[in-house]
């Protein structure tokens, strides 16, 4: 971890700097099991099956979106802040934005893939398209352990606690914006993964916790439901994998 430097910079008036950014390591957790996952998914895909073929296209296509969104709220509204409040951290955000680059270059050439494959359940294509996931699995994996111990740390002790939401207010900004563009409902999916991250003994009270009393009523009347049934399409034979 970067060693702390005098800071040549400062939190916006009325606020003060140290905020908790545990909230990252659920985000992680989750993008850990969604790209363990896809492969095994897409690889499980009899040669021919365009129906289950066409189910897990959804899911990829929605799994790529979500990963592209996580750095692009990164680059926008964290690494910035993060070099001027902390100087020490620079060689490490930097590493941080050579590592964004590189999952989009493998994004850039497994995406294409995506469409082919989905049309024709072709089994080549299928294994490649599998490959090339595998691959960016393991860059991604990197890049998440290295952000854990390196950035929360410096985030925590230099960003106020309105900067660290201002990343999941983008988040849910631009889901919401986009929620039309995919026929599953992302924000019901995100909520119910988010639910899934947490440890099962403390899931009832980060859930209190965490979430506003409107969205908790609507989560239980409307959006669990949905991400029940999107769990049901990618694992209809057997128990939904569990998040480590």
């Amino acid at each position: 971890m970067a060693t702390k430097l005098p800071s040549s910079g400062s939190v916006p008036d009325g606020q003060i700097p140290g905020c908790d950014a545990s909230g990252l390591i659920l985000v992680h957790r989750i993008f850990r099991w969604l790209y363990s996952e896809l492969p095994k998914l897409i690889r499980a895909v009899d040669a021919g099956d365009l129906d289950r073929a066409g189910v897990i296209g959804v899911y990829a296509k929605l799994y790529f979106y979500a990963l592209h969104l996580h750095h692009e709220t990164e680059d926008l509204l964290l690494w910035d802040r993060l070099t001027t409040r902390d100087p020490s951290c620079v060689a490490h955000v930097d590493q941080m934005r050579a590592q964004h680059a590189q999952v989009a270059s493998q994004l850039s050439s497994i995406e294409p893939q995506l469409a082919p494959w989905v049309d024709t359940a072709d089994a080549g294509l299928r294994d490649a398209l599998a490959g090339e996931i595998e691959v960016l699995r393991d860059t991604l994996f990197a890049h998440l352990g290295q952000e854990e111990d390196d950035m929360i740390p410096v985030a925590e002790a230099v960003l106020s606690q309105r900067e660290w939401d201002e990343l999941e207010k983008h988040t849910r900004a631009t889901l919401t914006a986009h929620r039309k563009e995919y026929p599953r409902d992302v924000l019901s999916l995100q909520l119910g993964l988010l639910l899934a991250s947490v440890p099962e003994a403390e899931r009832e009270e980060w859930f209190h916790t965490n979430v506003p009393a409107p969205i908790r009523l609507l989560y239980l009347l409307l959006m669990k439901r949905r991400y029940e049934h999107a769990m049901q399409e990618l694992y209809p034979d057997r128990p939904v994998p569990a998040m480590m």
